[in-house]
C-alpha cells in the first residue's frame, strides 16, 4: 500500500505551528488525533487530516501524553481491549501502538471511557507492553559491552 508521506509532511508542519492555549485534555478521554503516515505497520491515522481516535490513558502534563490507537475493525488477542460503541462504532483499543503524543496532535474530543472500562483498558495496557520484562538485556551480539 503506497503511503502519502509527502501530504502527511505539510499537514505535520501545519500542526506543528498549531496554538495549543485552548487545548484541555484528561485521562479516559478519547479524541480525534493526527496521527500521520507512519513507517511499516505503525498505525496510521486516516483521511485526509491523518487522523484516528485514540483513548488517553496517562496526562503527564498539560502538553505530553500517552495514548492507545483506536480501530473499528474487529480483533481480537492479548494485544486488543475491546472498548465497546465510540462516536457510534465499536471500537478496540490497540494496545501494542501505546504512543508518547503531544496535544498539538489532537483534533475533537468524542467522549470519555466509563471508569470501570479504562481501568481495564490501563491494566490490559500495563499486562500487554510492561509485564515480563527483563530488568537487563541480553548480551550483546559478538560479545561487545553495551
Amino acid at each position: 500500500m503506497k503511503k502519502d508521506f509527502d501530504g502527511w509532511n505539510t499537514r505535520k508542519k501545519n500542526i506543528h505551528e498549531r496554538d495549543t492555549a485552548d487545548v484541555y485534555f484528561y485521562e479516559r478521554e478519547i479524541w480525534w488525533c493526527s496521527l500521520g503516515a507512519n513507517v511499516g505497520f505503525e498505525q496510521d491515522g486516516t483521511d485526509e487530516f491523518f487522523e484516528r481516535p485514540i483513548a488517553i490513558i496517562k496526562k503527564y502534563n498539560p502538553q505530553i501524553f500517552l495514548a492507545v490507537p483506536l480501530s473499528t475493525t474487529s480483533k481480537q488477542g492479548k494485544y486488543y481491549a475491546p472498548l465497546g460503541l465510540i462516536d457510534g462504532r465499536d471500537a478496540v483499543a490497540i494496545l501494542s501502538q501505546l504512543r508518547l503524543l503531544d496535544c498539538k496532535r489532537l483534533a475533537n474530543r468524542i467522549g470519555i471511557l466509563d471508569e470501570s472500562v479504562f481501568a481495564e483498558l490501563v491494566e490490559r495496557t500495563i499486562k500487554a507492553n510492561f509485564r515480563g520484562l527483563k530488568s537487563s538485556p541480553p548480551p550483546l551480539r559478538g560479545g561487545g559491552k553495551p
